[in-house]
């Protein structure tokens, strides 16, 4: 199964670059991630649970981040494994670049899975991913960029703080 598609997001390139290797931000943003530990340099563990169809298994795996080069792309390479639902394996290759109004992101992924999982069917299991692909990064726009708001709470946001909206990773760092 393939997919692609891109997002722009409100934050400079080397936030967002910082945000895609951290395990906080990828605990905060991964759908049904339960605990994901480790660092950009060697790899990151991760406990997953998801329900896909009839099918509700807890995932663990492990995400390596290679061919990194820094502020403009990486490759990210994982498999998890579901006990008797199967696995899934996969990888995505993500760029940045630079926008007037702060960071495109692309990524191009490239997923399979197997055991009571493919059993499910192809639509099922593609409908599924791009599901996961497409709130996760919805997730990560949210953390970088704080969340969508009414014109009223915007309002109130900026009698409030100054109109200083503070993303998941702008929280988590004091910035």
């Amino acid at each position: 199964m393939h997919m692609s598609d891109q997002r722009e997001i409100a934050a400079p390139v080397a936030e967002v670059w910082a945000a895609l290797l951290s395990a906080d931000t990828l605990l905060a943003c991964v759908p049904g991630a339960k605990e994901v530990t480790g660092n950009a340099d060697e790899g990151f563990e991760a406990t997953v649970v998801q329900k896909v169809g009839p099918v509700k298994a807890t995932f663990k795996g492990k995400v390596d981040l290679s061919n990194l080069v820094e502020g403009q792309s990486l490759t990210l390479t994982g498999e998890g494994k579901g006990g008797a639902a199967g696995f899934a394996k996969g990888g995505a290759d993500v760029t940045l670049a630079a926008t007037e109004s702060g960071t495109l992101l692309t990524y191009d992924v490239e997923a399979k899975v197997g055991g009571k999982l493919a059993q499910l069917g192809s639509r099922l299991i593609d409908g599924f991913a791009k599901k996961m692909a497409d709130q996760f990064f919805t997730n990560f726009q949210t953390a970088l960029e704080g969340p969508a708001e009414t014109e009223d709470a915007a309002e109130e946001t900026s009698s409030e703080d100054g109109g200083e909206k503070k993303g998941l990773l702008k929280r988590l760092t004091g910035g």
